[in-house]
């Protein structure tokens, strides 16, 4: 490993996401982009030459060779994750993995070994656990604000939304809206509730609209490949978690619905309390027999991605070079997939599964 303080970072894989990983590491005096790597080269190319890298590769395996690498994220299909991720580990480097960390559970255990073995950094991509707002409201939990939180739910329902490309590839993503969307406020909601074992899933998948590629006068987000001609992922999803504590977790979410808008929601309930996350920051409490609707003043109403990346490439590079604590390890991404996994195949089975 480069023996300065600068980390050195090789990004693997240059679609959509990763540039919002590069803008933050090239916003962070400890760390610098030395190398791109990419199946299309002209792609990494390109990133090269924007994020003034000094190496380009075509081949994961050649960049991870190169001992002027000190840690990597890796920005790549779903289905690839576990493969990388593991090379990685066993070549020395410290790694972020974009979420999912595995589209099956015996991936995401291979890699938690893996981790264990190396000794090295290993930081899960959950990106809105490192939002202001929501460490703000981690802070009020953890001063006991709202008691016991025994429910949660949450949505992200797109009316028209599917990226295409490798997103709706089910060979290469490992699902739809549940393992791109729904991965994230399961996560977001779970860690608040305290990372609860969770020990059943009931879920349902539908496949009723397709792309509606047809569809005009409307844009919408479109993954680097997009491509409308494959889709065998699920247009909507709804899932109820119930954990080992008696709380419970309801979500759910959509790449394409016959809805009048866009909708986002994240809200959890406590014994004294409760507060919404999404569209906007709100606590609800009690005070003198008067129920209260508190707005905090932050600079953001609700989920300031941009801040949320800046906040985790941060704290990666940190755990990197001075041995922090992640906030979002490896052992989460586990029980984040176990939870992912239990509702396909509980949708799949129709009826619900047991997770312990």
């Amino acid at each position: 490993m480069s023996t300065s303080k600068m980390l050195h970072i090789g990004m693997i894989g240059t679609g959509s996401i990763s540039d919002l990983h590069m803008r933050c590491y090239a916003k962070n005096e400890n760390a610098v982009i030395y190398a791109i790597c990419d199946l299309n080269e002209q792609r990494a190319a390109a990133a090269a030459e924007k994020y003034d890298a000094q190496s380009v590769y075509t081949d994961y395996r050649e960049m991870l060779k190169d001992p002027h690498v000190d840690a990597v994220s890796i920005c790549t299909w779903n289905n690839t994750h576990a493969e990388f991720a593991i090379a990685a580990l066993e070549a020395g480097k410290h790694v972020l993995l974009e979420k999912p960390v595995a589209t099956n559970v015996e991936d995401a255990l291979r890699i938690e070994e893996a981790v264990k073995k190396s000794g090295c950094t290993f930081v899960v991509g959950f990106v809105r656990r490192y939002d202001n707002n929501m460490q703000m409201i981690r802070s009020f939990i953890d001063a006991g604000e709202f008691g016991e939180l025994y429910y949660a739910k949450a949505s992200i329902l797109r009316r028209l939304g599917n990226p295409g490309g490798w997103f709706a590839d089910k060979n290469r993503s490992g699902g739809g809206p549940l393992i791109d969307l729904g991965v994230h406020i399961i996560d977001q909601c779970w860690y608040l509730m305290g990372k609860p074992k969770p020990v059943s899933v009931s879920g349902n998948t539908y496949r009723k609209l397709g792309n509606r590629a047809h569809i005009e006068h409307l844009s919408f987000y479109k993954a680097a490949d997009y491509s409308s001609a494959v889709n065998n992922v699920e247009d909507m999803a709804n899932a109820l978690i119930r954990f080992e504590n008696g709380a419970s977790l309801a979500v759910d979410v959509s790449f394409t619905l016959h809805a009048r808008g866009e909708e986002s929601s994240v809200r959890l309930y406590g014994e004294r309390g409760g507060f919404e996350l999404e569209p906007e920051t709100l606590i609800v409490t009690e005070k003198h027999n008067t129920i209260l609707n508190i707005e905090p003043q932050t600079d953001y109403k609700g989920l300031d991605i941009h801040g949320a990346f800046q906040n985790q490439i941060d704290h990666f590079v940190d755990c990197c070079l001075n041995g922090t604590e992640p906030i979002s390890p490896i052992a989460d991404g586990v029980a984040s997939t176990r939870m992912l996994c239990g509702i396909y195949e509980s949708a799949e089975k129709g009826q619900e599964i047991r997770l312990d």
